[in-house]
């Protein structure tokens, strides 16, 4: 059952229940992404995860993974060898994408840069999201896999600066 913590209550949600949350709940323990190409899976990922705090943990043949001490890891896989080799094509059932949630907008603005650097291909430009809220500052970028992530800042209300 998916489980989902909400910002302003601190509660648990279950499907239509809502739970109180009665102790640390990990939203996400590891995440685990075919990649086309490993390699370049690295060159792209390495880069962006570093910034966002993560540090290097396996490095072996088929995979690769970074860990946020004790919170989250992240795996990439190189794809089995009888997957095809076209990218995720985004809305297709499956991935949709992953959002990292940042402190500020400027922090927005340089993960993007970095994402960019390390050969991410921009789908949206750092810029603000009134459709969600007026405090939403987010950017999307995708790597050569179809890997779409988002770099978002969404302050809650009272605290909306910066």
């Amino acid at each position: 059952m998916l489980e989902v913590m909400s910002r302003r209550s601190g509660d648990v949600r279950c499907g239509c229940r809502r739970i109180r949350k009665t102790g640390v709940m990990a939203l996400l323990d590891h995440l685990g992404i075919s990649v086309i190409d490993i390699e370049r899976g690295r060159q792209q990922f390495h880069p962006v995860l570093e910034a966002l705090g993560y540090t290097l943990g396996t490095d072996a043949p088929h995979g690769i993974s970074w860990d946020n001490g004790d919170e989250t890891e992240l795996i990439i896989f190189e794809r089995r060898a009888d997957a095809d080799d076209m990218p995720h094509r985004h809305g297709d059932p499956g991935w949709q994408h992953l959002a990292f949630a940042v402190g500020s907008r400027d922090e927005v603005d340089r993960l993007h840069a970095i994402a960019v650097s390390a050969g991410w291909t921009p789908v949206r430009d750092p810029k603000a999201y009134p459709r969600f809220n007026e405090r939403y500052y987010a950017s999307f970028v995708e790597d050569d896999s179809g890997i779409r992530i988002e770099f978002m800042h969404n302050p809650p209300r009272e605290s909306a600066g910066g």
